[in-house]
Parts: structure tokens; sequence; C-alpha cells
């Protein structure tokens, strides 16, 4: 994967609220290159790439994925069906590294069918390209819900007990080496808590049989309301690329001694 170059990456990290500090009386071109000098930490490192459109190799696992979007689909687990316009299984390439999960589509997510568009995906989108990610190349996302509830209220525990299995299925399939729950409501539904998210960010949690790794932030929605934790959503997201340096140096760590 290439690199980011500084000038986008200055943008990406502006998008998320992280400020640079520029000195005047050396212009704009320097400030572009004190991105790489003052930030170190926002030089990303190499991510998983494997294009959208890169069939899969497993044809049982393609007939899996087509079962599920049906399931989904045609989904009438809980009465969420009766409102809703559409299911919405996620997007992105059915090989990914990382899966972002939300807590349920909107109201413009149910209408087109893909999660986190408008102001917020868009949010989230800088977010990822921070890190060095992009949703259409290494990163799978989707939300808790499949469903979208009524004027976008909470899920209910019904709701998201109806719904879990879908997403098991999905992180089987998947099989991500890091998960990022963007948002409480996605946080606590996951990891089965009623945890402040104060309280379970910069941590490492497990979610399912698989024990994925999983790592908490701020939804971009609320980033939006409150751009002031867009600092600490930036510390989450460092976090988070860290622990995946990790896993992935311990994989090919353990690939050369095999």
């Amino acid at each position: 994967m290439k690199p980011v170059p500084a000038e986008r990456r200055r943008q990406y990290l502006e998008a998320i609220g992280v400020d640079l500090w520029v000195s005047r009386s050396r212009g704009p071109a320097a400030a572009v290159a004190d991105t790489r000098a003052a930030t170190p930490e926002a030089v990303p490192v190499p991510m998983a790439h494997v294009p959208a459109s890169e069939p899969l190799e497993d044809p049982d696992a393609a007939a899996r994925w087509e079962a599920l979007r049906r399931e989904v689909q045609g989904c009438t687990r809980c009465p969420l069906h009766t409102t809703r316009t559409q299911g919405v299984l996620g997007v992105g390439p059915r090989r990914a590294d990382w899966l972002v999960i939300g807590e349920a589509p909107g109201a413009e997510e149910d209408r087109r069918g893909e999660p986190f568009v408008g102001a917020a995906g868009q949010l989230l989108d800088a977010m990822l390209r921070a890190i060095g990610l992009d949703r259409r190349s290494n990163v799978y996302i989707a939300n808790v819900l499949k469903s979208r509830p009524p004027n976008n209220r909470d899920p209910k525990p019904e709701e998201v007990a109806a719904c879990l299995p879908y997403l098991l299925r999905q992180v089987a399939l998947l099989q991500p080496k890091i998960m990022l729950a963007v948002g409480r409501i996605a946080a606590q539904n996951l990891l089965a808590t009623d945890a402040s998210l104060a309280r379970l960010r910069l941590q490492v949690h497990r979610f399912g049989e698989l024990h994925t790794p999983l790592v908490v932030t701020y939804h971009p929605a609320y980033l939006l309301r409150t751009p002031a934790d867009k600092r600490k959503a930036w510390e989450d997201l460092k976090f988070a690329r860290s622990l995946y340096q990790q896993l992935t140096q311990g994989s090919a760590a353990d690939g050369h001694r095999s």
C-alpha cells in the first residue's frame, strides 16, 4: 500500500480534529513537511489490501455470504422489518483485516442499503484514512442491527438478540484480525456491558468465539456534535493501529517459524 501523501494526511488529520503546530515564518510548504516530523504517529503502517472486486477463492464461502445476504433482506425476526426499507448487511471486501461495527442503519443507510453514508460516513472515512485504511479495499463495515429502528431510537435488547447471530456469521466468514466498535451503543451491545464508553476506551476487548480483538471509539455522528472529543478519537485510532501492527507482526513471525 502506498503511503498517504503528506498534504492529504494533513487534511485527514484536520478532518478528525487533530491540530498541527505550524511556524508562521516557515510558510505552508514547511507545514506540510511538519506533518511527518511533528506527528510521526500519523504515518500509517502498511495495511492488508484486498480489492473489493477480487473473487473469493472459496466457492463455499461465497455461497454462505449469499445465503446470509438473502436472510438479512428477508428477515422477520423482530418487528423492525415492518418499518424498514431494506436490511443492511454491510459493505466492503469479504476478506478484510478490519471490521468496523456501528449501532444501526439510519434513514439514509436504510434507503441506500449501505452503512455509514452522509456526513457521519464521510467523517468515518477520514478517520480510517488517517491510519492508512480505506473502506473499499481493506475494511468491512457493518452494524449491530441490520434494520433501522424508527426515528433512529436506541436498539431494544430483543432486537439486538435477533440480529446478533447475523453479525456472528459475518465475523466467522471475515475472520478479521481486529474489530473497531464505534459508539457507546455498539460497544455495550457487542461486549454485553453497561460500562461507559470512557471506561471501555483504550483497552483490548475480545468478541465472540474467535476472541477477536476489539477496540472502542466514539461514533462519527457524536463527534460531529461534539468536536472537542475528536482528539480522544484520534488516540483510540492510534491505539487500534498499534494493536493491529502487533497482531500482524506476530502472525508474520509465527509464519516464519513454521
